[in-house]
């Protein structure tokens, strides 16, 4: 073990080392960059080919991988089943697995090689390498090829990302069972597939290959479908998942999977007891939790959480001066969007900027077809809350741009107080949800009420009508929907 307390100076000295290259630190390291503070970003990602890369499991493993299959799969699933609608007769479609992996690879290369080229635009050195924090701010960073270095500096953003949850009951070294990164990289589609956990990571995953022709059953160990959601909202998506072929199982406790053969068998236990399930592959997306395996050397003053998150304060610092931590690895929702703006925070608060983030209105985004997308409060917890409150909807099937690109399942809704009209949630399941979030995000980031989206001219046909229609809705006086 290397002595931490050496009183010699590093070698090396930076104003900002960021541990961690993924879409909370390099963002970090590079507005730390151009607020002219001098740089290292170190990043331990390695790929299945032993080749390094930045930009962490979302640009490598998670997010992008994830939407390039999401979209080719789309595609594939709409050419069989939709364009007969538009008058196109397409015969003989077949599925290239091989070219639709290798298109993935290549936008994960594009993107990763990308975050070098900002690099170095910016200024920041980057180290393809493990970060382990010391004291008094110094880093000791050990390269891939084991060779060790301690870096010194002025300000420390730890930024280590976050790693799947493993079951005991279904370990990833089984054959058969994967993680959402290796089910990402199946080279066959199997026949039978078991998603363990029916949240936004399982239903991607699985909408992939349903797509693809799997049959796909998920077991949610939970009661009620997309508990984090707004449950009007979470009904329409079970409907239209099982309409899609999903075999989405609530209550279903997975107490084992084990191989048999060239199969994986399956145990769980729901309302009606002990259930057996054969399937071809098994991918366990529970959760993730964070990662800071060897991150920290003894006596930094870090802490850790009961649940292994990094203590921060509402600015991002920890207990020890002069060390911040941003992302996967700290309290809120894991997403990739909310890490990114921690970095570029934390980032401006060194530089002795102005530096804030706003917590409330976080989006998320599920990438399935349709789509699904809400910010701010549920209709459940604006009702726990007691405040009298106003609910207007607008269903899909109104919109005559919905309804001309043959995807008008879904609904926007948007709840408002009753006595300011201050918007207080927006809520879509419906085409490009995703998109279409944003308009209500820079709302509440302005404190907008639904009257203020009402009188807003939104142009005509879009889809972002259905915005302006459901808050209209709010009131009574939607336009091209009936007010109820």
């Amino acid at each position: 073990m290397p002595n931490e307390n050496k009183s010699q100076a590093p070698a090396e000295q930076f104003d900002v080392v960021v541990i961690g290259g993924g879409p909370a630190g390099y963002p970090a390291a590079i507005r730390a960059a151009q607020n002219g503070l001098a740089v290292a970003c170190i990043d331990e990602w390695k790929n299945r080919d032993g080749t390094a890369a930045f930009g962490g499991t979302c640009l490598n493993a998670g997010c992008i991988p994830s939407k390039a299959l999401l979209e080719s799969t789309e595609l594939y699933h709409r050419v069989q089943e939709e364009f007969a609608v538009h008058g196109i007769k397409v015969s003989g479609v077949t599925l290239d697995l091989a070219q639709m992996q290798k298109r993935k690879a290549g936008i994960v290369r594009g993107m990763t090689q990308g975050i070098l080229a900002l690099f170095k635009a910016a200024g920041v050195s980057p180290l393809q390498g493990h970060g382990r924090l010391l004291t008094r701010r110094q880093v000791e960073f050990t390269a891939h090829d084991g060779a060790r270095r301690t870096l010194g500096a002025r300000q420390v953003i730890l930024a280590p990302g976050s790693t799947p949850i493993e079951l005991r009951s279904a370990p990833f070294k089984a054959p058969g069972i994967v993680d959402s990164w290796g089910a990402l990289d199946f080279d066959a589609v199997p026949k039978r597939l078991a998603v363990i956990g029916a949240g936004v990571i399982g239903l991607e995953l699985g909408s992939v290959w349903r797509r693809l022709g799997s049959q796909v059953v998920m077991l949610e160990a939970l009661p009620e479908f997309l508990a984090i959601a707004d449950q009007q909202l979470a009904k329409e998506a079970l409907r239209q998942f099982k309409k899609q072929g999903l075999d989405i199982r609530l209550g279903a406790k997975v107490t084992g999977a084990a191989p048999s053969g060239a199969a994986v068998e399956v145990t769980y236990s729901d309302a009606k007891g002990e259930q057996h399930l054969t399937v071809d592959r098994v991918v366990v997306a529970i959760g993730r939790r964070a990662y800071t395996k060897d991150l920290l050397g003894s006596d930094t003053g870090v802490e850790l959480d009961e649940r292994g998150f990094i203590k921060v304060d509402e600015h991002c610092r920890t207990g020890a001066e002069g060390v911040w931590a941003v992302g996967d690895c700290v309290r809120g929702p894991m997403l990739a969007h909310k890490g990114k703006e921690e970095g570029v925070m934390v980032a401006d608060l060194i530089a002795g900027r102005y530096g804030e983030m706003n917590y409330k209105v976080i989006p998320s985004v599920i990438y399935t077809a349709p789509e699904i997308a809400w910010v701010g409060l549920t209709e459940e917890q604006v009702k726990a809350s007691g405040r009298d409150y106003k609910v207007g909807v607008f269903p899909f099937l109104a919109s005559g741009r919905a309804r001309a690109m043959e995807q008008a399942a879904g609904f926007a809704k948007i709840i408002a107080a009753r006595d300011d009209d201050e918007i207080l949630g927006v809520h879509i399941i419906g085409p490009l949800a995703g998109e279409l979030i944003a308009e209500a995000v820079l709302a509440m980031e302005y404190a907008a009420s639904s009257e203020d989206l009402q009188r807003t001219i939104h142009a005509h046909p879009t889809l972002s009508e259905a915005v302006h229609e459901a808050a209209l809705n709010a009131d009574k006086r939607s336009i091209d929907s009936l007010n109820r």
